[in-house]
C-alpha cells in the first residue's frame, strides 16, 4: 500500500483491520513523521527550516506566512492540509491518518491535540480502528488544550476556548467551549 491509496481509502473511511495492510502502512509512515519531527523538534529550527522540514512531512509546501513553534508531533504526516498564514503553538499533536485539513489565517494553540482515530469499542476489537477527518474553516482561534475529536468540522471565525473538548461540529462565527465542547456566543463579523 502506498500513501496516495492509503489517503483514498481514509476519504472512505475505511475501517482499519489490526496487522492488516492499511494498519503496517499506518505504522510505517509513523517511523517516517518521528524521523522528521525529531530532526524539527531536537535544536533551535529557523522559520525557513521548520516551513522546509513541515513541508517535507505534509509533502506539500507550505507557504511564506507559515508559522510553527516546536515541538510538534504528527502520527502519519501526509494526511495533512494546510493553508495560508497558519500558526501552531508549540506542544501540538496531531493524529491524522483520517486526514486533518487547517483553512487560511487560522492560529492554533499550545498543546492542541487533533485525533482523527478510534478504537473499537468491541474488546476483542479493540486494535481495530475507525478513522474520521477534522475540517477547520478559515479565520479559526483554536485555544491552548482543546481537544478536536474524529469527523468534526469547525466552520469559519470561530473560536474554540482553550480545553474544550469538540465533539461534534461547529458552525461559522460560533464561540465554543467546556467539555463537552458547547456554544456559548455567536459572533458578529
Amino acid at each position: 500500500m502506498n500513501t496516495e491509496q492509503f489517503k483514498e481509502e481514509m476519504q472512505k473511511r475505511t475501517y482499519i483491520v489490526a496487522n492488516s495492510q492499511m494498519h503496517l502502512h499506518m505504522h510505517e509512515m509513523a517511523q517516517r513523521a518521528r524521523k522528521i519531527t525529531v530532526e524539527m523538534n531536537r535544536e533551535y529550527r529557523t522559520p525557513e527550516e521548520i516551513r522546509k522540514l513541515f513541508s517535507i512531512l505534509i509533502g506539500q509546501e507550505v507557504d511564506e506566512g507559515f508559522g510553527l513553534f516546536p515541538p510538534f508531533n504528527a502520527d502519519y504526516g501526509q494526511n495533512i492540509k494546510i493553508g495560508k498564514n497558519v500558526f501552531i503553538n508549540s506542544g501540538c499533536c496531531f493524529q491524522d491518518q483520517g486526514g486533518i485539513e487547517i483553512g487560511d489565517n487560522t492560529l492554533i494553540g499550545q498543546q492542541v491535540v487533533m485525533a482523527t482515530v478510534n478504537h473499537d469499542v468491541i474488546p476483542r476489537m479493540r486494535a481495530n480502528m475507525y478513522t474520521a477527518p477534522i475540517k477547520i474553516g478559515n479565520c479559526v482561534w483554536i485555544g491552548a488544550h482543546a481537544t478536536i475529536l474524529p469527523g468534526v468540522t469547525i466552520g469559519d471565525n470561530s473560536i474554540i476556548g482553550a480545553g474544550a473538548v469538540v465533539t461534534k461540529d461547529v458552525p461559522n462565527n460560533a464561540v465554543v467551549a467546556g467539555v463537552p465542547a458547547r456554544i456559548i456566543k455567536n459572533l458578529e463579523v
